[in-house]
């Protein structure tokens, strides 16, 4: 497990073990109840240069840094819950819940986790009910500002897979040699996520497979995840392609996201030997529809000096936008025809330039304030590529790829 904080007191080890009880971590001065309550925050402020589109930290949010404001609160800031019971040795259970800004522009609390555990034997356990999806290095806490270095994690990779949880089950088990140690987890199970306006995101069939192993100052996770996906948007752009005969039939068939096989795989290596870390990532996902495929990747480092770790990293995603022709064939149609089919192309060349391409050069430090509290300062150059408005939401009709952002974020993160 990959903890950049590790050079923080035994307390605040502690309040993280409380936070991640379900990567099966323990300290010793735990309560003497059955139940135990814990959470976490960060309140945040980004400034963006851009003035064609917003910065945010995930597609699922309603806006961002940018266009819509020069600063933005709702890039970062949120708040969480936990509440953890054992009801022995074998039986315990979870509950997360975490408020932060969706795509409606509220922030009504979302249950994050909840599921219930049974601990087999001491290496193979057992859960059901909402869990996390153990997509990345940091699947369990990536809700956490305070667990990792940066302001955000990167959103080139984490970004291309927002979904965090599923409803079904996993079994984990844990196997170890005389000096590493692996976790290897099965899951299986489904999401339905309500959007805006009705529209929902909805996975099917989620199945999938994650190993770990640590040793030492060294550890890595690799996944890979399978869906069936639905995402019921732009229903009257698909309905206005059908119109246009077999060509547009053909086009919306292959667009549309209507129980489509999407797949995801991930590869993380960590080093942190205490006084600095390396860590890097890099994922690939495929979704048959208008969503396309992309590869992603990060590097980034840091070093710790007292309370100061100065850090420093390099992401980058490379959209592939799906196999075509994605656009109608106007020649030979009437005037009134040519002119709607002309729309139609300019409605799907933008939803063609969402398949995010972009890369990003960062700095920062973090600042550790007290045993849970943490100040982050970081700045970003973040760059549009291939035609596409990369990660960025909201961008005007006419948004010229190839853009240059300065963003500008601090963040407070706490535990408790």
């Amino acid at each position: 497990m990959f903890y950049p904080t590790a050079v923080l007191s035994s307390r605040a080890a502690c309040v993280g073990a409380a936070l991640f009880s379900l990567s099966g971590l323990a300290c010793a001065e735990t309560t003497p109840s059955s139940w135990k309550f814990s959470g976490f925050g960060t309140l945040g402020a980004v400034h963006s240069d851009e003035r064609q589109a917003d910065f945010a930290a995930s597609v699922l949010k309603a806006d961002g840094a940018g266009r819509t404001a020069h600063w933005s609160r709702h890039v970062d800031t949120r708040l969480g819950g936990q509440l953890d019971w054992r009801l022995d040795a074998r039986w315990s259970a979870v509950v997360q819940v975490v408020t932060e800004q969706r795509l409606d522009s509220s922030y009504q609390p979302r249950v994050e986790w909840a599921n219930l555990k049974y601990q087999a034997t001491p290496e193979l356990a057992l859960r059901f009910g909402r869990i996390a999806l153990p997509m990345f290095i940091a699947a369990d806490y990536r809700k956490v500002g305070y667990a990792y270095p940066w302001v955000r994690t990167p959103i080139e990779v984490y970004g291309v897979l927002p979904i965090s949880n599923s409803d079904g089950a996993d079994l984990s088990w844990q196997w170890n040699g005389e000096a590493l140690r692996s976790t290897t987890q099965a899951f299986y199970g489904r999401t339905d996520m309500p959007l805006f306006d009705g529209a929902r995101l909805r996975g099917r069939a989620i199945a999938g497979l994650s190993h770990t192993v640590e040793q030492g100052a060294f550890s890595a996770r690799a996944s890979v995840i399978t869906t069936r996906l639905s995402v019921n948007l732009f229903p009257e752009l698909f309905d206005a392609l059908d119109s246009f005969g077999p060509q547009g039939r053909d086009i919306s068939r292959r667009l549309n996201i209507d129980d489509k096989r999407a797949t995801a795989a991930s590869l993380g290596l960590n080093y942190d030997p205490g006084d600095w870390f390396i860590v890097s990532e890099a994922g690939r996902s495929k979704v048959k529809g208008y969503l396309g495929g992309t590869r992603s990747a990060y590097l980034s480092s840091g070093w710790r000096h007292g309370t100061l770790t100065p850090y420093a990293g390099y992401a980058r995603v490379w959209g592939r936008e799906p196999e075509g022709p994605n656009a109608l064939a106007l020649g030979g149609l009437p005037a009134p025809s040519a002119a709607a089919g002309g729309a139609v192309n300019s409605a799907l060349a933008a939803m063609m330039r969402a398949v995010p391409s972009q890369s990003t050069l960062s700095a920062g430090v973090r600042w550790d304030l007290a045993a849970n509290i943490a100040l982050k300062l970081q700045h970003e150059r973040v760059t549009t590529r291939a035609g596409t408005r990369g990660m960025f939401i909201n961008s005007v009709p006419d948004y010229q790829s190839g853009r240059t952002a300065r963003v500008t974020s601090a963040a407070l993160d706490f535990v408790f």
